[in-house]
């Protein structure tokens, strides 16, 4: 276990305190009127985004279970504290976002037959134990799995901070509520941007083996997460009631999207890796933590998570 002290929450942006402190915000969405296709007339496009709702309810109780195995290792209090406001953030996520599938059920779009491989994946094969029986030591399969948290923690703060700024969804009349769980959720991921990579160099050893294993999760992480991403769009927009069967996943319309404005550019996915890979990396410098604390100070849900906090507080 490493000694270095935690420095996952320094901000490195001028005017806020070196040392930014994760609350959970117990938010909640009324979906009621949010249309199947919330991306009016950009079907492609909806169902890119709508994978996030596949992937993170099991993807994110993952985390929360694969830090709890790790908090014997903390010796940091500071690390400590940011883990568990880390561990809070990410439960209300994957409840939020299981919320989303059962909204698309009720559109007769069913996604169990697709988010029980997401559900092996996490609980089977990056469960507990090392699958198959592998003879790998009880530390280093822990130490591996978050190498993995840390390496999709990058992905996600820099989808966090492309939807903090993405005009084009707006533009595009798309639904608010729906943007407002996606910029919460993304403004929450860039202000724990740190926490997962500080997390794993804190417990996963020192020198060039912890590096090589950080390198190792992200080679991991990157194809599985894009195979992920392109079978679940092609499930969704096969499934899709209003379609079908009329469209398929393609490149081209894909594309398209991204010029709109409407989805991330694969070019800033694609840096994220050889950041990441840099030896001398850490995630602080990832994204504006200015942008996404003045989006949680203007969130519907966020405000109103913080009214009902007052509230309680004062009864």
């Amino acid at each position: 276990m490493s000694t270095e002290k935690s420095t996952g929450t320094n901000t490195g942006e001028p005017g806020l305190e070196e040392h930014y402190t994760i609350v959970p915000r117990r938010v909640s969405f009324d979906w009621e009127r949010t249309p199947l296709h919330w991306i009016p007339d950009e079907p492609t496009a909806t169902h890119v985004i709508n994978v996030l709702h596949l992937l993170l309810p099991a993807g994110e109780r993952w985390f929360v279970k694969v830090f709890k195995e790790g908090l014997p290792l903390v010796t940091d209090p500071v690390l400590l504290k940011d883990v568990k406001g880390f561990m809070g953030q990410e439960a209300t996520h994957s409840v939020q976002h299981a919320h989303v599938l059962d909204h698309l059920a009720a559109q007769r779009l069913d996604t169990a037959a697709f988010t029980k491989y997401v559900d092996f994946l996490f609980e089977k094969l990056l469960g507990e134990k090392p699958p198959l029986g592998a003879p790998i030591p009880t530390q280093e399969w822990l130490r591996f799995r978050l190498a993995v948290v840390a390496a999709i923690e990058q992905f996600t703060a820099v989808l966090g901070n492309w939807v903090l700024h993405a005009d084009g969804l707006d533009h595009a009349d798309a639904d608010e509520v729906m943007l407002d769980l996606l910029r919460w959720h993304g403004a929450e991921e860039v202000e724990h941007r740190s926490v997962a990579f500080d997390m794993y160099q804190h417990c996963g050893g020192d020198g060039l083996p912890r590096y090589a294993r950080r390198i190792a999760g992200m080679t991991v992480t990157a194809p599985v997460m894009l195979y992920l991403w392109v079978w679940g769009t092609a499930y969704l927009l096969r499934r899709d009631p209003r379609l079908a069967g009329r469209l398929r996943y393609s490149l081209g319309e894909h594309n398209r999207a991204v010029r709109k404005g409407l989805l991330p550019p694969w070019r800033e996915l694609g840096a994220a890796i050889p950041r990441y890979l840099r030896r001398s990396y850490h995630p602080s410098q990832e994204g504006s933590l200015r942008k996404a604390v003045e989006y949680l100070a203007e969130s519907p849900a966020a405000r109103a998570a913080a009214a009902a906090v007052g509230r309680a507080a004062i009864a």
